[in-house]
């Protein structure tokens, strides 16, 4: 475990989120282009020691980790308890 003084930390997440296609025509898509994080940290502690820190909390971090790298997505549905297939539903 690495020890790092960590006076004051914020942060602050935003993203483009865009919406194109039509619920009803069924060629709705989301996507989102870019989220952008800053953090903000003041420490006392050896900046190299701050980075190393900082970098172990990124790449252990699910959410980060699940959107920079392609994780699949299993959906299963049912409908009135039974076994649904949203692709034979037209």
């Amino acid at each position: 475990m690495l020890k790092v003084d960590i006076q004051k930390a914020r942060i602050s997440i935003d993203g483009r989120f865009i919406t194109e296609g039509s619920v009803l025509a069924g060629t709705i898509q989301a996507t989102v282009p870019e989220i952008n994080v800053r953090l903000e940290v003041e420490s006392p502690s050896n900046p190299a020691t701050v980075a190393k820190a900082l970098r172990a909390a990124e790449n252990g971090c699910y959410a980060i980790q699940s959107l920079r790298n392609p994780t699949p997505v299993n959906t299963t549905v049912t409908l009135n308890g039974a076994a649904f297939d949203l692709g034979a539903a037209t």
